[in-house]
């Protein structure tokens, strides 16, 4: 689902990736990790086509179409119908309902009709348990119902591949937990995660971890495969000084 090969991202003489090579396959739960400014963010803003900077070198691949050859247009469009993206600081519009926020990136696809978009935000509510804050304003709502409604948001165009950095950043071990929980959900429904984490704790819930320190890839962790998968997070995290 998402190839990358020999990316490498420079901010003016500044390199902060270096040779970059990944692989998503359909159906992955894939966290990535490092210390504070290894350049995790950066990453996925290159890998989910959000940042198309003059500077970057390699190609990403989603489905087999080169970020890099799209239009603009080309690649919004594959943004809207094939990713979801969940951040740390949910960036709702404050003078509209949850509801509203959560079908704005529906009705910009204009597939469906109004009605339909509508129903289906409300099915997304019910499923994360916040159907009773569909017309509460976010001023209304904890940290953590606002994130659930930003997952909403984000499943709303019934992506394949969703992007998620630093998702529980804001919150309390609770809410992190029952975010998490989510995600595994979706995960195990086949939906393709790849998530940015400091957290070992958050990072446990992924299929396979990949450790990142100065930009660069240095080490995977694959749950299938190492019985042990918490202790060697730990041991990892602790290592680079995560």
């Amino acid at each position: 689902m998402l190839k990358v090969q020999h990316l490498s991202k420079f901010f003016g003489k500044n390199q902060v990736l270096t040779d970059i090579d990944l692989i998503v396959q359909k159906g992955d739960f894939m966290t990535i990790m490092g210390p504070s400014g290894c350049g995790k963010s950066t990453l996925l803003y290159q890998i989910s086509g959000l940042d198309r900077d003059e500077y970057e070198y390699g190609e990403v691949f989603i489905n087999e179409n080169s970020l890099k050859h799209l239009s603009d247009s080309q690649l919004s469009k594959l943004r809207l119908e094939n990713m979801g993206f969940v951040f740390q600081k949910s960036q709702f519009l404050s003078d509209l309902s949850i509801v509203d926020n959560i079908v704005l990136p529906a009705l910009q696809l204009k597939k469906q009709k109004k009605k339909r978009i509508y129903q289906r935000s409300y099915e997304l509510l019910e499923m994360m348990k916040i159907s009773d804050l569909a017309y509460s304003t976010i001023q209304q709502v904890s940290g953590g119902q606002l994130q659930r409604a930003n997952i909403c948001r984000a499943l709303i165009n019934e992506p394949s591949l969703i992007f998620a950095d630093e998702p529980t950043g804001a919150l309390n071990s609770q809410m992190s937990q029952e975010v998490m929980e989510i995600f595994r959900k979706l995960n195990e429904e086949g939906k393709t995660i790849v998530l940015i984490t400091h957290d070992s704790h958050i990072a446990a819930y992924a299929k396979h971890i990949l450790f990142m320190k100065d930009g660069r890839i240095i080490s995977e962790i694959t749950k299938s495969t190492d019985t042990d998968f918490r202790n060697k997070i730990e041991k990892e995290t602790k290592r680079l000084g995560i």
